[in-house]
């Protein structure tokens, strides 16, 4: 019965709300896409900078209503926009995405060998409401091998990833030993948690 109501609740949805989703990212679309849902891609460009002393989970929170904060103004009745961001959490510091090969490989070299937090921040906002929340999951990378990283970055040039790395990509398959919660959101879209909070919306 639950799965009944759910399904007619998100139909609601769907006929309340035209989504658009706005992110560049591949991932993201994929993800999105297998909910079901039909959307549009719109996106603004904003400078992803937060302020200092934020929690880990904070910083992609406040990066996710940053990404949603110039459709505040445009939006119909009819619209909800979904924004999301997503960070890797070692040692006390934020991995955002490499500038180049060095500071991807850098980056690695850093994850090799030990746990880290990917933490990704979602933000739902209609013209008369905003709902934000975020989702965690334990990485633990084996150790690499300097020549797996090299190959890594030359034949798949992780550089529009956080961390520089795609767990569905070949460093996914090799180097991950285990992962503790949601899969989905270490590519970049906690689903599940956001197919919830889209049924309460």
């Amino acid at each position: 019965m639950s799965t009944v109501v759910n399904l007619f609740t998100l139909n609601n949805m769907q006929s309340k709300y035209k989504i658009i989703l706005a992110s560049k990212s591949p991932r993201r679309h994929e993800l999105l896409a297998g909910l079901d849902l039909p959307f549009e891609v719109v996106i603004h460009e904003v400078d992803e900078v937060f302020p200092g002393g934020l929690s880990m989970e904070e910083i992609p929170v406040y990066l996710a209503k940053l990404k949603a904060a110039p459709f505040l103004d445009e939006l119909s009745a009819d619209t909800l926009v979904i924004t999301a961001d997503t960070i890797v959490w070692i040692d006390g510091t934020v991995l955002g995405k490499p500038n180049d090969y060095d500071h991807a490989y850098a980056m690695l070299q850093q994850l090799s060998g030990k746990k880290h937090v990917v933490v990704t921040g979602v933000c739902l906002t209609s013209k008369d409401k905003q709902v934000a929340f975020s989702a965690t999951t334990d990485v633990y990378f084996k150790d690499l091998k300097d020549s797996e990283i090299d190959y890594y970055l030359k034949n798949y040039q992780p550089y529009d990833k956080a961390g520089s790395y795609g767990v569905q990509e070949w460093i996914g398959y090799i180097a991950i030993e285990r992962i503790e919660g949601s899969y989905f959101n270490v590519m970049g879209l906690p689903v599940q948690r956001l197919y919830e909070e889209l049924i309460k919306f």
